[in-house]
């Protein structure tokens, strides 16, 4: 049984990954059938670069996805694309639904965003008062010298 699966490399502590179709039975960084692409956990967001024919292929040839590269092919799209695919959908149809996804995630990385700027704007704020109330204290101190 062939698995799409993540083969460790790099060095201590900074790790990179292969995405790899592997025979199940060989070990986690042993013999591989192809690379199929990286994941980089390093960076926010992290970085992960696919060929996606390929994985499409082996999907397709009943390959089995972990969960973690399950994970990595959703984030990319390919495993909605596979769906389609596989419940036979027109390709016209399936490309207005990548760009129709395309869409959803431009929004969601958007919302995410701006809700990360919300909590340090907040952060800023909560960190101003304390400032202020400590000036005042300081200066009667000094002017009764």
């Amino acid at each position: 049984m062939v698995k799409l699966r993540l083969a460790r490399g790099g060095r201590k502590k900074l790790p990179i990954y292969r995405i790899v179709a592997a025979d199940s039975r060989a070990r986690r960084d042993g013999s591989f059938l192809e690379i199929l692409g990286q994941y980089d956990p390093r960076f926010n967001p992290a970085r992960v670069t696919l060929k996606e024919p390929r994985v499409m292929r082996w999907l397709n040839n009943g390959a089995q996805p972990t969960d973690t590269v399950r994970s990595l092919l959703s984030r990319q799209g390919i495993m909605l694309r596979w769906q389609l695919e596989k419940k036979g959908t027109d390709a016209t149809v399936i490309d207005a639904e990548m760009q129709k996804w395309q869409t959803l995630q431009q929004l969601k990385i958007a919302r995410e965003e701006a809700r990360n700027a919300q909590r340090a704007n907040a952060k800023k704020a909560k960190s101003q008062p304390v400032a202020q109330a400590v000036e005042p204290a300081a200066q009667p101190a000094e002017s009764g010298s």
